[in-house]
C-alpha cells in the first residue's frame, strides 16, 4: 500500500533540498524565497479537502484512491523534468517565473496525490494497526527521501557529473537528479496500484455496519465537515501550526543559512564552487534526517505502547528542536549530521503520530475529507511563514537567515507543550474470530 510514497518523497525530497537553490540561480533574493514557496501551501488547502471529499465519494475499475495519486505522480514528474529547465524557456518567460510556476505545478500535484495515500491507509486498516501503517509509511518515505536528497551529490562526487554551470543554469548534477525522480515516481506509484486491493463500496459499507450512517452532500459539505470537526482534530491544529511553521522554515531556509553561516558565501554568490558545495551538502543533510526518519519511523508503535501517543510525539519534537538550534552554534559542516538526527527523530514522528492520534477520532464514511481537512493546519502556518518569513529575515534578522533556522527550533519546542493538552481517543482492539 505504501511503496508509491516512496516515489512521491522521492520527488518531493528533491524540490525540498533543490528549489530554493534553482530560484536563487534564476535570480530570487533570500528574502523572496518564501513567497515562492507558498505554491505548496496554498495549493494544499485548497485542493486536498476537494480530493478528499470526492475521493470519498469515488469508485471506478481502478479503485477508490489510486486515480487521484496517479494522476497526481504524473503531473508532478513532468514537473520534475520542467522545473530545472526554466531557463530554457526564457523566450516565453522570464526563468524566475517559468520556475515559480512549475513549482506551483509540482507541489499542487504532491498534494493530489499524497492526500488519498492517507486515506488508503485509514481505509485499509482497524485503528489498532494504523500506528503500524502509518509508522510503515514514514519509513519508506524516509527511504524515498534519502534518495532523493543525496542523488545530485552522489552525481556529481561518484559519478564525476558537473556540479555547476553557467550564470542563470542549473547544473547537469541537478537536471538528471530531477529526471531520476520522475522515473523513480512513476514507477512506484504503478507498483502500488497493480499490487494493492482497495475495498468496494458494498464490502466497506460492510467493514463499518456498526458505525452511525452519516449525511452525503456536495462540495459545499466541505465547510461543514470542518466546523464539525473533531476535538481531537481542533487539539491536534495547535500542534501542527507550530511544527510545520518551523519545517518550513528549515526547508526554505537552510540552504542560504548554511551556505552563508558555515561556508561564509555572500548572499548574492550563486555560481562559485562554494555556493554548489553547500548545495551538495544540503541535500546530503536532509538525507540524513529523512533516513533517521525511517529508521525511528519502525520503532514509533513499541514506543508510542510503552508510554503514549502523545509522550513519545512530544519527546520528538523537542528533540527536532535541539537539533534546529544546535545549527547556530556549529561551524565544521560534518558537525551539521548530528544535527540532522534530532530533526529525524522529529520528522518521522511528525509524518506518523499525528495521523495515528486522528484516524481514531475520524468517522470511517469521511476519512478522505477529514484527512483532507487535517492539511489546512499543515498549510496555513506555512502560508503565514510565506507571507512574512522573508520580512522577518530581511528586516529582523538582516538578511541573515540562521535566526530563521534558530526560530524554527523555538517552535518545536512549543509545538511539544502543546501535544501533552491533546485527548488521544484509546485505540481500538479488534478481537479474532473464534
Amino acid at each position: 500500500m505504501n511503496f508509491g510514497f516512496l516515489g512521491i518523497q522521492f520527488g518531493f525530497a528533491l524540490q525540498n533540498g533543490n528549489a530554493s537553490r534553482i530560484l536563487q540561480t534564476f535570480g530570487a533574493d533570500v528574502e523572496h524565497l518564501s513567497l515562492f514557496w507558498l505554491a505548496a501551501p496554498l495549493t494544499g488547502m485548497i485542493v486536498q479537502p476537494i480530493i478528499g471529499h470526492y475521493s470519498d465519494k469515488t469508485w471506478t475499475s481502478l479503485g477508490r484512491r489510486k486515480p487521484y495519486f496517479l494522476t497526481g505522480g504524473l503531473l508532478a514528474a513532468a514537473a520534475l523534468i520542467f522545473l530545472p529547465n526554466a531557463s530554457f524557456m526564457a523566450f516565453i518567460l522570464p526563468p524566475i517565473l517559468v520556475g515559480a510556476g512549475m513549482l506551483m505545478i509540482m507541489d499542487a500535484s504532491f498534494n493530489v496525490a499524497m492526500e488519498p495515500f492517507r486515506a488508503l491507509i485509514a481505509d485499509n486498516l482497524p485503528d489498532s494497526q494504523r500506528g503500524l501503517g502509518f509508522s510503515v509509511q514514514t519509513f519508506l518515505i524516509g527511504i524515498g527521501a534519502v534518495m532523493g536528497s543525496w542523488l545530485p551529490y552522489i552525481f556529481s562526487e561518484y559519478l564525476g557529473i558537473s556540479k555547476t554551470a553557467d550564470q542563470n543554469h542549473i547544473p547537469n548534477n541537478v537536471l538528471f537528479s530531477f529526471y531520476t525522480g520522475a522515473v523513480v515516481l512513476i514507477g512506484s506509484l504503478l507498483w502500488t496500484i497493480f499490487t494493492t486491493k482497495e475495498y468496494p463500496p458494498e464490502e466497506y459499507a460492510a467493514f463499518h455496519a456498526n458505525e452511525p450512517k452519516l449525511e452525503s452532500g456536495g462540495l459545499l459539505s466541505i465547510f461543514k465537515d470542518f466546523a464539525n470537526m473533531p476535538s481531537t482534530m481542533r487539539q491536534l491544529g495547535l500542534v501542527q501550526f507550530f511544527s510545520w511553521f518551523a519545517l518550513f522554515s528549515m526547508w526554505v531556509f537552510s540552504a542560504p543559512a548554511i551556505a552563508q553561516h558555515i561556508y561564509h558565501v555572500a548572499p548574492n554568490d550563486t555560481s562559485s564552487i562554494k555556493f554548489a558545495d553547500a548545495g551538495n551538502w544540503v541535500g546530503i543533510l536532509f538525507g540524513v534526517y529523512n533516513g533517521v526518519s525511517a529508521i525511528y519511523a519502525l520503532f514509533l508503535p513499541a514506543i508510542a505502547r510503552l508510554t503514549s501517543r502523545k509522550i513519545t510525539h512530544a519527546f520528538s519534537l523537542i528533540a527536532g528542536g535541539a537539533g534546529l538550534i544546535s545549527i547556530f552554534f556549529i561551524h565544521d559542516p560534518k558537525l551539521l549530521l548530528v544535527s540532522m538526527v534530532g530533526i529525524g527523530l522529529a520528522w518521522g514522528s511528525i509524518l506518523a503520530m499525528p495521523y495515528a492520534i486522528l484516524s481514531g477520532s475520524i468517522p470511517a464514511q469521511k476519512m478522505g475529507v477529514y484527512m483532507g481537512i487535517f492539511n489546512f493546519f499543515i498549510t496555513l502556518p506555512q502560508i503565514i511563514n510565506g507571507l512574512f518569513g522573508g520580512l522577518i529575515v530581511k528586516h529582523l534578522f538582516d538578511d541573515q537567515a540562521i535566526y530563521a533556522i534558530v526560530l524554527a527550533g523555538i517552535f518545536m519546542f512549543c509545538a511539544a507543550v502543546c501535544v501533552l493538552f491533546i485527548h488521544d481517543e484509546k485505540d481500538i482492539n479488534f478481537e479474532p474470530e473464534q
